[in-house]
């Protein structure tokens, strides 16, 4: 089972330096710049005979031929860590942002 983590900013004090929280505008603007980065408004999920398409504001990685979602919901950017691979990944777009990441 994979753990999912968090990148927000919302354990920093508001400072005139940074925004909080992590705005889509500001995601899409970041996530532009990165060549191994698509958008996505909907990202699909298939296992076990069945499919699930859930809506939202998503930024695929690929990593080897694999999309790996990192999600904008209020504010901040979820993702799921299912390979050792995304750490490395996950602490560099949240050092990028200026935020924090935090495990659920």
């Amino acid at each position: 089972m994979a753990q999912r983590y968090r990148i927000t900013r919302s354990f920093q004090e508001d400072t005139q330096e940074q925004e909080i929280p992590i705005s889509l505008e500001e995601c899409k603007a970041y996530f532009a710049s990165k060549s191994d980065f698509t958008y996505a408004s909907s990202y699909t999920v298939t296992g076990n005979g069945s499919t699930m398409t859930i809506d939202g504001d998503f930024f695929l990685w690929d990593l080897n031929g694999r999309s790996i979602p990192f999600r904008h919901y209020m504010g901040d950017l979820y993702v799921a860590i299912s390979d050792e691979a995304v750490i490395p990944k996950m602490i560099e777009v949240a050092a990028d942002l200026r935020a924090d990441m935090s495990e659920g």
